[in-house]
């Protein structure tokens, strides 16, 4: 007798007797005592190692992140970790640094260690590969953008939109000079960025000036290898448009070396809004990327689906393939723009 037959003959739902099963305090005595009673007359024994442990699974989740030692990414990770940690989960972090085939080797490992479910950061993965993990029973959800669009659940903020809305607060604040400091990594979401950033511009009628597109590493050395250019530039812009908060730190320590005060002669605008954007001097002027919430969203749909997929509910596993939950990000205003009668003052990006 399987949980379906169970809950038929107790008169109840699939999800009752699972809740018996893993959170028992949650059931009417009554009910309870039913259940338990049928099973018992059936010799029905779930497959567990301890309380709580979910039919034939290992209690583990698999988590691979771009970089481990990019501060944005372990905000990720802990949002991930919070929840399968409530969950009564082990969490295998896997640190793939932007190597594809580091990644699919790590793919390939949680798969054949039988990890229920895995949670993709940032991906550089094919689509196909990455919709293939269904095919051995293991879900996927993607947090960040992928280079492709695989049909799998996923959670992400709009990154052309929170550029495009960043650019046209450089725009309100009077300037037409505005440069964009992009990243190397995640290679799609700063794609996006620049894109949002040339459309902000086309939009304002503000001419693109290509000197002023540079990409660099996505760390603070690229940062301030990226400000020395700016820096040494006849034409200097006014206003640099860092597409993560620690190339933004980069370039406020080459715009100090050269003299360059901000934000008098120079704006610095960051992405992310990581700890140290706070602590800093001048304070950083940044995209709110709410890395912890997009960390506990992706978890807690991956353990949607691997319910669902627990208990046989084609009809859920089917929506929740199709699922994209998209957050909102938020500019908040720091001294590195000026403007010191609006610091704090938080706009939606969307």
């Amino acid at each position: 007798m399987n949980i379906k037959q169970i809950a038929k003959e107790a008169g109840v739902s699939v999800a009752t007797v699972s809740r018996v099963l893993n959170h028992p305090e949650t059931v009417a005595p009554d009910t309870k005592e039913k259940i338990e009673k049928i099973m018992v007359e059936e010799g029905y024994t779930p497959n567990w190692f301890a309380r709580g442990l979910n039919f034939n699974k290992t209690k583990t989740i698999g988590l691979m992140i771009p970089h481990i030692l990019n501060p944005a990414n372990m905000e990720i990770v802990k949002g991930v970790e919070d929840v399968a940690h409530q969950k009564g989960y082990i969490t295998f972090m896997c640190n793939v640094e932007n190597d594809v085939k580091k990644e699919k080797q790590y793919l390939e490992s949680l798969i054949h260690r039988k990890v229920d479910g895995i949670v993709l950061i940032s991906s550089n993965l094919d689509a196909a590969l990455i919709e293939n993990t269904y095919n051995h029973g293991v879900p996927v959800v993607m947090i960040g953008e992928n280079k492709d669009k695989p049909n799998v659940p996923g959670v992400r903020i709009d990154c052309f939109d929170a550029a495009y809305k960043a650019i046209s607060y450089l725009v309100e604040m009077g300037h037409s000079k505005i440069a964009i400091l992009y990243g190397d990594t995640p290679r799609i979401e700063n794609i996006r960025k620049v894109e949002g950033y040339k459309k902000a511009l086309e939009d304002a009628a503000i001419d693109i000036n290509e000197n002023y597109i540079l990409k660099t590493a996505n760390d603070i050395e690229g940062g301030y290898i990226g400000g020395k250019k700016f820096a040494e530039m006849k034409d200097i812009p006014q206003a640099i448009f860092a597409t993560s908060d620690s190339i933004a730190f980069g370039v406020i320590d080459a715009m100090k070396d050269y003299k360059i005060k901000i934000p008098e002669q120079i704006s610095v605008m960051g992405f992310d809004d990581i700890k140290m954007s706070n602590l800093i001097e001048p304070k950083l002027t940044t995209v709110v990327k709410p890395h912890h919430k997009l960390g506990v969203v992706g978890a807690r749909l991956l353990f949607d689906i691997i319910e669902s997929m627990r208990l046989e509910d084609q009809e859920a596993m089917d929506k929740q393939r199709n699922t994209e939950i998209l957050l909102q990000a938020k500019i908040k205003i720091r001294k590195s723009c000026g403007h010191t009668d609006r610091l704090q003052e938080m706009f939606p990006c969307k």
